[in-house]
């Protein structure tokens, strides 16, 4: 199998790894699931990759979990996670994050899997729902898993996906990462050439009320142009476990007339190891064709912007567990740069990406007060 571990983050390399996974039932209501990476063996049929020097940069030691059953009908599940990385491939915003296991460690992954399980829960049929209205549920989760994965691929882009734009960059930060990539009759993406700038700032903020703040709707105009300067109304919600900060919610600008076709779709997650707040303008008659169970997500076209927000600071961690002085968040946004795939991107096009970013780090630093 191959998998990318990684932080969501322009600065840090995505890890690509190739490895073994081996599944066995241990004994009656037990069961392991372990990884290995397979750097240097050679297997034929294309199940395995000769080691290159950026595979090599990160390994997966033998790691996973062992899932035991128990007589309240859940589960009890312990994992071990062993990863060996190259520390100076890595940014100096991040090395504290890695070192302190958040970012590839056994509680992220049980974070995750926790996430996973609470959805997956959210889907079951229950007595009080209809047929249509789970369906349309399940629309609207599936459209912002997509929504999600476009994100996530846009700001830890491989340069096999996205082109670096070195030569229309001008002046724009070293550590802000301007990309590109011709879209051309792929599924639920407009059509021309999709221009992607992000970057990673360190705020003396906790994560908790940065998450907080950028979830608000009614403080959204201190930070969002889409805002129009109001608090955003909230159109619907459907929330994905029993944390109140993992939601699907779709979002209408304020004063906007009835007959506008716009509307925004944003997903907010959040566990132990880091949150992430996505969003992207939807058409409004698309998505009350897929929330009534008509419409087919999947034509719902998705250029989606946000950001991530990790643990970071000097004082990562401390004997009684993992401490943080500040955040670290990552920005990023998506425009099509040119409608037409063959077309060239302006120099100010860039800079207008690189305005946005730019101007959205200052008027959140300016709400929260950590300009400093």
């Amino acid at each position: 199998m191959q998998a990318k571990l990684q932080v969501l983050s322009p600065l840090v390399p995505v890890r690509e790894v190739a490895f073994l996974r081996f599944c066995k039932q241990l004994g009656e209501g037990l069961w392991a699931v372990v990884d290995v990476s397979m750097d240097g063996l050679g297997m034929e049929q294309g199940l395995a990759v000769a080691s290159t020097t950026a595979n090599m940069k990160c390994r997966r030691l033998p790691s996973g979990c062992v899932v035991q059953d128990t007589p309240s009908g859940f589960c009890k599940v312990t994992w071990v996670e062993h990863t060996v990385y190259d520390e100076s491939s890595v940014h100096q915003l991040y090395r504290p994050l890695l070192r302190s296991g958040l970012a590839l460690g056994a509680g992220r992954w049980l974070a995750t899997l926790q996430r996973q399980y609470d959805c997956l829960d959210v889907l079951m049929p229950k007595q009080d729902s209809s047929d249509a209205m789970l369906e349309g549920s399940r629309s609207l989760l599936r459209l912002a898993e997509r929504m999600m994965d476009n994100f996530c691929a846009g700001v830890s882009a491989s340069s096999a996906e996205w082109s670096k734009l070195d030569d229309v960059t001008g002046s724009i930060g070293e550590d802000v990462r301007i990309m590109a990539r011709r879209s051309v009759d792929e599924p639920g993406v407009p059509a021309g050439v999709v221009l992607c700038a992000a970057t990673s700032v360190w705020m003396l903020v906790t994560p908790k009320r940065l998450f907080n703040f950028l979830c608000n709707e009614k403080t959204r105009a201190e930070w969002d142009i889409l805002s129009k300067g109001g608090p955003m109304q909230e159109v619907t919600k459907i929330y994905k476990g029993q944390q109140n900060g993992n939601a699907v919610s779709l979002l209408k600008a304020p004063n906007t007339h009835q007959d506008s076709s716009i509307l925004i779709l944003q997903e907010t997650c959040t566990d132990a190891s880091g949150s992430m707040v996505v969003y992207t303008p939807v058409d409004i008659p698309a998505m009350r064709r897929v929330m009534g169970g008509e419409g087919d997500p999947a034509s719902i076209m998705l250029l989606p912007s946000g950001f991530a927000i990790l643990p970071g600071g000097p004082s990562m961690s401390g004997d009684d567990g993992h401490k943080t002085c500040g955040s670290l968040l990552t920005v990023a946004f998506q425009i099509l740069g040119n409608r037409q795939p063959t077309g060239k991107l302006t120099v100010e096009s860039v800079q207008t990406v690189d305005s946005l970013i730019s101007c959205t780090i200052n008027r959140i630093k300016t709400a929260l007060r950590c300009d400093a």
